[in-house]
């Protein structure tokens, strides 16, 4: 099963999320040791496929390892994600035609190893998300209702 580290709460408001895939990380040693303990944040990363068509993960901080040494790793540097040639020529193509975002979504655990779902996300407008606070308000006054009957 997969035992999640770290949620990007932030992405599901400001984006509505198209379609979502696994992707792997290329990580230090410290790296993976902090993430394993929580120590990271997502709610202001994002993806970039740069002209070699190589996938990278920006401004995801992850804390320096308490137990680490003068080989602990830079917080915010840029993080290679693992994926096939034609997924990412399939992501670039939507990326430059349709205006899309790529966002990372959440970080997880599977099998042992550090994995992100990673989304292509389209931003909201304002009135979007008003929509969607309103229909959430409506679910739990129909939940609330249910329960107390």
């Amino acid at each position: 099963m997969f035992k999640t580290l770290a949620n990007n709460r932030r992405a599901r408001h400001e984006y509505s999320i198209l379609k979502a895939m696994e992707a792997g990380i290329e990580l230090r040693g410290t790296e993976v040791k902090s993430i394993r303990e929580g120590m990271i944040n997502l709610s202001e990363s994002y993806c970039v496929i740069d002209e070699k068509m190589q996938a990278f993960l920006l401004n995801a901080h992850i804390s320096h390892y308490n137990f680490g040494n003068r080989h602990n790793h830079d917080p915010l540097r840029k993080r290679r994600l693992l994926l096939h040639r034609h997924e990412i020529r399939r992501l670039y193509g939507q990326i430059k035609q349709q205006g899309l975002t790529l966002i990372p979504l959440k970080i997880y655990l599977k099998q042992g190893l550090i994995k992100l779902e990673i989304g292509l996300a389209k931003g909201k407008k304002l009135h979007d998300k008003r929509d969607t606070m309103k229909k959430k308000e409506a679910q739990r006054e129909v939940e609330r209702s249910l329960k107390e009957k």
